[in-house]
């Protein structure tokens, strides 16, 4: 519980989903991650790869922009960006109910 946010409990339960939905949206932007450092460690390899072939640069992406490997993991960085935007939105809402609920409590006193 949180020592500042105790003057009732819909106040306590909102700052306790902001918290939970915040650990939801890092969870969701590590993911974003991986998937990101995938995407690029495989577009370097297949760079190399294709330069021990004697195959261009551009060539070599034009062959990993098409591969299965990195437009999956291009949609899943794009899929867990996009729940951690919605997990952090959630989030701010709450907080912002809880300072509400609050500031509401501390005036009626």
């Amino acid at each position: 519980m949180n020592p500042i946010y105790q003057h009732n409990e819909s106040e306590q339960d909102s700052w306790d989903l902001a918290e939970s939905l915040m650990q939801q949206a890092r969870a969701m932007m590590r993911e974003a991650e991986e998937a990101l450092d995938t995407w690029r460690t495989g577009k370097e390899m297949n760079r190399l790869r294709c330069a021990r072939r004697g195959i261009s640069t551009t060539d070599a992406e034009i062959r990993w922009s098409a591969s299965s490997n990195a437009k999956n993991a291009l949609t899943t960085n794009n899929f867990s960006t996009g729940l951690a935007t919605m997990y952090y939105n959630a989030a701010t809402a709450n907080y912002a109910r809880a300072l509400y609920l609050f500031a509401t409590d501390e005036t009626e006193r």
